[in-house]
Formats: structure tokens, sequence, C-alpha cells
């Protein structure tokens, strides 16, 4: 669904480049039959599940042109998804990412420069609880957050809009989907790999925010919500929004909803830190030569 809202509802003409890292042989067999029928440009297929970040580090060397607009595999872009994002790269100064989706927690996670500079004066700045409910909620069915979790990560959390040359955005930004200079993000990848590598299969993205943060970028968010989070399943919305488009998709049906207890126990910082470190060397394992 991601990239076949990418097909569907991007005007502009670009290069469409897929990262294939180590699917089954089902989606290999589609991503062939996409690039066949000329849907997309460009098709990169690994044997292996690589990692993330050397799966990125390979697209973004490849991909032809300036501006690279990136896509976890669960994001669902709306029509003019990407005018929205190139008119905020185009109007702010030194922009690093530009992204769809407003998540309050970023404004205090990776955008400390944005925020200092939303105080310099040049601009108008809104502040307070600003964005509709509604966003919030599909942040909390998206990534499975409960009401409390939620209220823990945002407490005392303003939302910041500014307008610059009559271009609204919000402060923050997130690396699940960007729009971002090539030559901002390349030097940062570069910095995060200096042995050209790296054995863990996830994670090191929240220090990719931070090192644009750090570097002196702005982090910025569409005005109006130009893409929506799929989560794990196709929900009843999202098909829903995905028919409006023309895109014919059944809504994932459950059989169970995942148990509160296990959702809690997962969510806690340290018992995560530990599941990602036996993913990682799982990995590292499983790709020994």
């Amino acid at each position: 669904m991601t990239i076949e809202s990418i097909i569907a509802n991007t005007e502009i003409p670009c290069d469409k480049l897929v990262f294939d890292n180590g699917s089954c042989p089902e989606m290999v067999n589609y991503l062939k039959g996409l690039l066949d029928a000329g849907k997309i440009d460009f098709l990169m297929l690994s044997r292996h599940n690589i990692g993330k970040l050397n799966a990125l580090r390979a697209m973004f060397q490849a991909a032809p042109g300036e501006v690279i607009a990136y896509a976890d595999d669960d994001i669902y872009h709306l029509p003019g998804w990407l005018p929205a994002h190139l008119e905020v790269l185009d109007t702010y100064p030194n922009v690093g990412a530009v992204t769809g989706f407003y998540v309050r927690q970023r404004v205090r996670l990776s955008s400390s420069n944005t925020v200092k500079w939303a105080g310099e004066g040049g601009h108008t700045v809104k502040k307070g609880l600003l964005v509709p409910r509604q966003w919030e909620d599909e942040y909390i069915d998206a990534y499975d957050r409960s009401p409390e979790r939620y209220q823990e990560e945002t407490e005392g959390i303003e939302d910041i809009l500014v307008k610059h040359h009559d271009v609204e955005a919000w402060v923050g930004a997130h690396h699940f989907q960007m729009v971002t200079p090539k030559r901002v993000i390349l030097p940062i990848i570069d910095e995060m790999l200096p042995s050209g590598w790296n054995d863990g299969m996830m994670g090191r993205m929240v220090e990719m925010d931070d090192l644009m943060d750090a570097k002196g970028y702005l982090r910025l968010t569409t005005r109006d919500q130009k893409i929506k989070l799929m989560g794990n399943t196709i929900t009843n919305k999202i098909s829903q929004v995905a028919r409006s488009h023309g895109l014919e998709v059944e809504a994932t049906k459950f059989q169970s909803e995942p148990k509160e207890l296990i959702r809690k126990i997962v969510s806690i910082p340290v018992i995560r830190k530990v599941m990602q470190f036996v993913v990682n060397k799982f990995h590292h394992l499983l790709n020994l030569k």
C-alpha cells in the first residue's frame, strides 16, 4: 500500500526507487512486476536483510537528483504530499527534513535547533495544544500506544506552528518518512557509518535525527496532514482512504487483540533495549560468512 499510494498520488515527475531488504519471494516478484511495468524506475534487491541504516546508505547514494523523499513501508501517501513537502523545503532556511504527519512528541526530540530558530523572530509563531485530536488518535492507534503512555510522552509539550513567508509548518520531524536534501542526509549517514557498515538490524534512527539537529538543520512538518500512518495492519479507515483514490485493498481481519499486559511489558524501555540487542545479535549470527 505504501508503494501503490506513491504511484497513485505523486503528481510531480520523480524517480521511484525501492530497496527490498530480504523480503519473501512473493514480494520480490511483485516488485519485479512493478519495474517491468514501468511503475517504478529502480529496484535494489538484497538477498539478506542488511539492516535499516545500511539500506538507507545504499538507497541514498544510488538515488538520482538533489532531493530524497524517503518512507518506511507502512506509510500511506495522500494526494499533494510531495508539493506540500517541497514548499516547506524551498521556503524555510537550512531545512534538514520535512515530514507529512505531525507528532507532538517530536517537539522535544531532535528539534532543539528548530525550537530555538522559531523563537528568534522574523516569522509568526503560535504555541499551545493546537493539533486536532484526530491526529493524536491516529498516532496512538498506528503505534499501539495506550492513552496513558501517550500522555506521559507528551506531558508538558506545546505544539509550535511557524509561519515563514506565508507558509506554515509545525516544529518537529520524524525519520519514518521525510523529504531531505541529499547534501544533508548523505554526510550524516557517512558519519554514522565510518567503516561503511553496521551490524545492527534496526535502531539508530533517533541518533540520525539527533545528529541532523546538532548540525543546525531545521526539522519541520507540513501544516496539513499529507500522509497516513498504517502501522503493521491495514485498518478499515486506511482501506476506505485507499478506495477513495482508486486503490483496492481489504482491511486486515483480526482473530484476537494483543494482550494489554504484553503491550505494557514490551513498552518498558529497558525491556525494549534488551529485545533489540537480542534481535541484532541474531541478525549478526545469521549473516556470518
